[in-house]
């Protein structure tokens, strides 16, 4: 039987944290926000991770995260490469940023020989959202519907600045369009501002919003590697700064009905790190977390 695999996306460069924020301790154990995804993903009945990282990163990742989860559940590692592009791409001298989401996902398609989740590695999904996703996946059997998991906006801002967020437009439980969006609050309003330059517009603070949380089958992966291979072509002329993103591919699939793309809004909690700020909040939410008894007070304690 197929596992059940957890892809974390963990090659940021974390420029707007000022470091690696993927491994700053969340909790007074040293624990990440990455095993607090892993912790739920286990309980919702993955059985693989695979960390999406570069490679000059790995034994920082391997020793840190890698090396005490390895016991709990299979644990397997992809290196996002710049280089690794399709052969007709030129790449800056100046380019350094990895190439998007897309990229990444592609990174680990050897490790994925069945459905999968994939989320970024500096949000806290909390539980719920894993255990739909996983209902999902272990019971949908049609290759060209994906999921996505959203959250009210109000529950994944930031009180430091505008954020970057998959704008969510839907009709029933079908996703019809997703904008990438710049999102934060402006005077008394939430206004998403477009990244390809689209004309500004204001959504309700409880609209869902994407934060990358994606159950896909493993057919994705041609869809993927096509769009990429376009999408390089397309912008041959601007490398320097382009990235192909997960929902921007999503959103062209949906317009040309090549897939279609459920939804479901997390009740969860979400927390975040976009900004150095963010971590005192994270921190203390996670401590109301496990006086709530939805976490142990010492996380891996029952695997000890």
């Amino acid at each position: 039987m197929k596992k059940l695999t957890l892809v974390v996306m963990a090659a940021g460069m974390g420029s707007r944290f000022g470091g690696l924020k993927q491994i700053t301790p969340v909790d007074k154990d040293g624990n990440f926000l990455i095993d607090y995804s892993v912790y739920d993903a286990i309980r919702a009945g993955f059985q693989r991770v695979v960390f999406i990282i570069k490679k000059e990163n790995f034994e920082d990742f391997k020793m840190t995260i890698g090396k005490r989860l390895e016991d709990k559940i299979e644990v397997c590692y992809a290196f996002q490469d710049l280089k690794k592009v399709p052969s007709f791409v030129k790449i800056p001298e100046t380019r350094v940023k990895p190439w998007g989401t897309v990229h990444a996902v592609l990174a680990a398609k050897e490790f994925i020989d069945g459905p999968f989740a994939v989320i970024n590695a500096d949000d806290f999904y909390g539980f719920d959202s894993y255990k739909i996703v996983a209902n999902y996946l272990s019971n949908s059997n049609d290759d060209n519907e994906a999921i996505a998991i959203p959250y009210p906006f109000c529950k994944v801002d930031s009180s430091y600045g505008f954020v970057k967020r998959g704008v969510l437009f839907f009709e029933d439980q079908h996703v019809d369009k997703i904008i990438e969006c710049n999102v934060g609050y402006e005077e008394d309003k939430v206004l998403a501002k477009p990244l390809d330059g689209g004309k500004p517009f204001s959504i309700s603070q409880d609209h869902p919003v994407s934060m990358n949380m994606f159950g896909f089958k493993k057919k994705i992966l041609e869809d993927l590697d096509d769009y990429f291979v376009s999408f390089m072509k397309d912008n041959q002329d601007c490398l320097e700064n382009v990235e192909a993103l997960l929902p921007v591919f999503l959103e062209e699939y949906l317009e040309n009905k090549k897939i279609s793309l459920i939804y479901q809004t997390s009740q969860g909690v979400w927390l975040g790190m976009t900004y150095k700020e963010d971590l005192e909040e994270v921190q203390e939410k996670i401590v109301e977390l496990k006086m709530n008894g939805e976490y142990p007070m010492h996380l891996w304690q029952e695997y000890q």
